[in-house]
């Protein structure tokens, strides 16, 4: 099995192989919250325009997700785990929009198969990776508006390759470095609206969930998401 670590838009457009698109803040940690209260279903989307579109033609689905941080104006929910963590989903459809993880999804043009990325069902991924055992695994790390390198989506891709090479993360060192880096802006009074700091350890819980969320292409920007116990 061979792992690459790729990043931002261009690495994702490069990965091959089985592929993890990785987003910590806050897509993909979000996704799994979603779904485990509940969500039927999740369409990742590109652009904010597919997402109302798609509202447009089935007036039941939800719309969420956010740009600069921020719910996106017509939406029902943002991009924060703590602001749905106590809201029922129960049969619920949902189209999701992010300013990183599902712009990742979407450019992945050359995966065989693909899958999300946190922290909070990364041993999930690994044994699924390991179950799988493709020749090539592509780790995708999705950064800040998929413009910027983070510590959160490189270190979650390190840690889902020392599991996959059968070696133990240092999480706790590497939740340090986090929080003084770039998880330290879910600690500034401005941004408590729309990024709390509940997120940064919510999304910060390896192992959490037990499943993986798998993409499959349903047509030109836009995917359905599959929730697989492992």
């Amino acid at each position: 099995m061979k792992i690459q670590t790729f990043q931002l838009i261009e690495g994702a457009k490069e990965a091959i192989g089985l592929t993890v698109i990785i987003d910590v803040f806050r897509a993909f940690s979000l996704e799994c919250y979603l779904f485990a209260r509940g969500a039927e279903k999740i369409y990742p989307v590109g652009k904010t325009e597919t997402a109302f579109a798609l509202q447009k033609k089935d007036r039941e689905l939800l719309l969420i997700g956010e740009r600069n941080e921020k719910i996106i104006p017509g939406f029902d929910y943002g991009n924060s785990p703590a602001q749905i963590l106590n809201l029922d989903f129960t049969g619920k459809k949902l189209v999701h929009t992010t300013s990183a993880g599902t712009q990742g999804i979407v450019n992945a043009i050359n995966a065989t198969e693909l899958i999300t990325g946190s922290f909070v069902n990364a041993h999930a991924i690994a044994r699924y990776i390991k179950m799988k055992n493709p020749a090539f695994v592509s780790l995708v790390c999705m950064g800040y508006s998929a413009d910027n390198e983070t510590e959160e989506d490189t270190l979650c891709a390190a840690y889902i390759e020392d599991l996959l090479q059968n070696r133990e993360p240092n999480f706790e060192r590497m939740k340090s470095v986090i929080r003084k880096t770039s998880g330290k802006r879910f600690f500034l009074n401005k941004k408590q609206k729309h990024a709390p700091k509940e997120d940064f350890d919510l999304c910060l819980q390896p192992g959490k969930f037990n499943f993986i969320l798998r993409a499959e292409k349903e047509e030109d920007d836009v995917f359905s998401i599959e929730k697989i116990d492992c």
